[in-house]
């Protein structure tokens, strides 16, 4: 029986990964920096620290880390304020969730300011018991922290917490780590599509069905 459930926000909750192909490029075009193509791909993988590390290190920029996430969360602000908006049946999927009494916590690699703005904006904020953070837990999707501590958090096991993903890195980071995992569509991740089917237990188009998948899943 499922016991759990942890869900990535951009790309699964939040129609939010176009922001990101452009987020870090353009803040460096802000200070007057031209960025390589495809850096959006290259940070991809990275929590905010770890990006605003990378820029420091790569563009040899002339400011403290904090100063980058900074200015990086300032570009995309006023989408998260103000734009985005939910994935096409998120709120439901997320009520029926919580009427059936499953714990369910968010595992984000954005900053905890921007997601919590944009969720109580859009009123899915108390579907949630605590949100996690991979700038708080000290490390990217590429490393399973965020999952556990999310996990120990709701005082579940690995084999018995689902966790819903459209990253493929993140969906293999889980996997690896002992969780069920369901892959959720995103266009973002349409070019590593095959691959997310063949890893997750559960591939969704959409989170359009909550009982669906409790028969798919023979929970």
């Amino acid at each position: 029986m499922i016991k759990g459930a942890i869900f990535d926000l951009d790309g699964t909750i939040l129609d939010s990964m176009p922001v990101w192909d452009n987020a870090a490029e353009m803040f460096l075009n802000s200070i007057g920096i031209k960025a390589e193509p495809g850096l959006g791909k290259i940070m991809f993988s990275m929590s905010m620290t770890e990006g605003a590390e990378f820029l420091k290190d790569k563009y040899s920029l002339d400011m403290d880390t904090d100063a980058i996430l900074t200015g990086i969360n300032h570009t995309i602000e006023d989408f998260y304020y103000y734009q985005v908006q939910l994935k096409e049946g998120a709120e439901q999927f997320l009520k029926d969730l919580k009427q059936v009494g499953i714990n369910m916590v968010a595992a984000t690699s954005s900053d905890r300011q921007v997601v919590e703005r944009a969720l109580k904006r859009l009123n899915v904020m108390n579907y949630f018991d605590r949100i996690f953070t991979c700038t708080e837990t000290g490390a990217g999707k590429v490393k399973p922290d965020i999952y556990l501590a999310a996990a120990e958090y709701m005082g579940t096991l690995p084999k018995d917490t689902w966790v819903f993903e459209d990253a493929l890195h993140a969906i293999r980071t889980a996997k690896n780590a002992g969780f069920r995992t369901v892959g959720v569509h995103d266009a973002s991740s349409m070019e590593n599509l095959e691959e997310i089917k063949a890893i997750c237990d559960i591939y969704l188009n959409k989170l359009d069905d909550f009982y669906s998948l409790l028969e798919r899943s023979s929970l």
